[in-house]
C-alpha cells in the first residue's frame, strides 16, 4: 500500500510534473506548429502561417527554435522564381512531442484524481 495522498501531495505532484515540461515545445506557436507538422506532415511556411494566426517574424523565430534543437527539419527551395520553405518534424520533434503531450496528460489526470 502507498503513502495516503493529501492535497499537498497532488499540489507537489502537479508541479514536479509541470517543471518537466519542455519548454521548447510548451510555447503556444511551437507547440502549434509541432501539432500541425504532426497530424498533416510537411507544411510549407505559408500554410504554418495560416494556421498558427502568425506573423512572418514570429514563425520564423520559434520555426528556427525547434530547428537548431533537432525537432524540425526545414528544406529551402524555389518553385519557379518563387522562394519556399518547407518544414517537417523529424524524429526527435516526433518522440519530444510525445514526451511532452505524455506529460500534460500526466498533469490532467493528477489535477481530476484531487
Amino acid at each position: 500500500m502507498g503513502a495516503p495522498r493529501t492535497k499537498c501531495g497532488n499540489a507537489t505532484l502537479a508541479a514536479a510534473g509541470a517543471s518537466q515540461l519542455d519548454r521548447l515545445i510548451h510555447g503556444r506557436l511551437r507547440l502549434g506548429m509541432a501539432i500541425a507538422l504532426s497530424v498533416n506532415g510537411p507544411l510549407t511556411f505559408n500554410e504554418l502561417k495560416k494556421a498558427l494566426d502568425t506573423t512572418d517574424g514570429n514563425l520564423s523565430v520559434h520555426a528556427r527554435k525547434l530547428e537548431e534543437a533537432g525537432y524540425v527539419a526545414c528544406v529551402k527551395s524555389f518553385a519557379g522564381r518563387i522562394p519556399r520553405t518547407d518544414y517537417r518534424l523529424t524524429a526527435a520533434g516526433r518522440r519530444a512531442l510525445k514526451r511532452y503531450l505524455d506529460r500534460m496528460e500526466a498533469l490532467i489526470q493528477a489535477v481530476r484524481e484531487r
